[in-house]
């Protein structure tokens, strides 16, 4: 590998002091529009990641990696769960456990950002700074920074599809069989419980999960002759318990036959729905199914438990962990690794399955 950029080689790029290189990391608006964008211009040219003590990366090891991602707490679920710390757990929560103990047992420690709000490139440059590797979520932090940072680190890639489109097909990356779960999950719904009328609730934002989801679902809907629309029938601004309830609500005031399903892009949605439905008397699963995905603890507690696609999220932790220490010791190869980890359908009373 060779030397990392330091602070003194983009000072002396841009044409500026060592302390206004160090002031256009630290503080920012103190340094003049012009003269920041020279010296940020430089760092990316040379690859340059400042470090917590505002020094350029250096060779030696932090001891320490890192897990970037968008903050995915859902506070009903943490309200409603408060006694049951289990129960609360939600699919960050799960990966966070087992990057923990993976990195624990290398020897490591676990530096987490979960949160991009107030700016992702900032962000990102403070963890890949502190760390000798990292984590993140696919589509949540800018191409561009992240081909800075694995120039000089070791990047592993969490969730949706390999994103060869946007340049970062070099890096590793590891997912989880997404659409073939909800395919399988749909595929039980048509042929064990002969359901025809089915609707789908995703996610506004863009979550290649989710859309790799709703593909899985179009698949068996179309390998069945059941009528599936191009979109689902609903998507929703964030996949929490609340919209979940809100989306179930509104399905149910279309007027029309209900739906005889609806699969919902996690659990937590699916959980909301459960409370919505029980409240305006509607049953579950006599007058109407409903499914989830991700396997989160809640969703074997709720009534009627939830039937619900299992993804291994502390697997996909332990194996982010893994590889970057592999990566870290140099004994793995300079192609990039890709990982799909199998998931499991779990059939419960929600669909009309034995409770387990």
């Amino acid at each position: 590998m060779t030397t990392a950029p330091t602070v003194y080689d983009v000072a002396e790029r841009s044409g500026v002091s060592i302390a206004t290189v160090s002031r256009v990391y630290r503080n920012p608006d103190s340094v003049r529009a012009q003269t920041r964008e020279r010296v940020l211009a430089a760092a990316h040219e040379l690859g340059y990641v400042p470090s917590g003590n505002a020094r350029g990366l250096a060779s030696r090891s932090t001891g320490v990696l890192g897990l970037c991602f968008p903050d995915y707490s859902d506070p009903d679920a943490e309200a409603a769960d408060a006694e049951d710390e289990d129960a609360a757990m939600l699919y960050s929560d799960q990966i966070i456990r087992g990057m923990e103990r993976a990195a624990r047992r290398h020897g490591y420690a676990l530096l987490i950002a979960a949160s991009l709000k107030g700016g992702p490139e900032s962000l990102v440059a403070k963890v890949a700074g502190r760390v000798d590797g990292f984590a993140v979520l696919a589509r949540t932090v800018p191409t561009e920074e992240l081909e800075v940072i694995s120039r000089r680190r070791p990047v592993v890639m969490l969730a949706g599809p390999r994103e060869g489109a946007d340049h970062l097909d070099h890096l590793d990356h590891i997912e989880v069989a997404n659409a073939d779960g909800q395919r399988q999950l749909t595929e039980h719904l048509i042929s064990d419980h002969g359901l025809r009328r089915l609707a789908y609730v995703g996610s506004a934002e863009e979550s290649p999960d989710v859309e790799a989801r709703f593909s899985g679902f179009r698949q068996a809907c179309r390998a069945a002759g059941v009528e599936c629309g191009e979109e689902p029938a609903l998507r929703v601004p964030m996949m929490t318990q609340a919209e979940g309830a809100r989306a179930a609500d509104a399905l149910c005031d279309r007027g029309g036959p209900l739906p005889e399903a609806i699969s919902f892009a996690n659990d937590q949605m699916a959980v909301g729905a459960l409370y919505a439905l029980a409240r305006r008397g509607v049953k579950v699963p006599d007058d109407i199914v409903v499914t989830g995905f991700d396997g989160i603890p809640l969703s074997r507690l709720v009534h009627p438990s939830l039937t619900t696609v299992h993804q291994p999220t502390v697997r996909m932790g332990e194996a982010a962990a893994d590889l970057l220490v592999r990566r870290l010791g140099g004994t793995q190869d300079k192609d990039p690794v890709s990982m799909m980890l199998p998931v499991t359908v779990i059939r419960r009373a929600s669909c009309g399955c034995p409770a387990d």
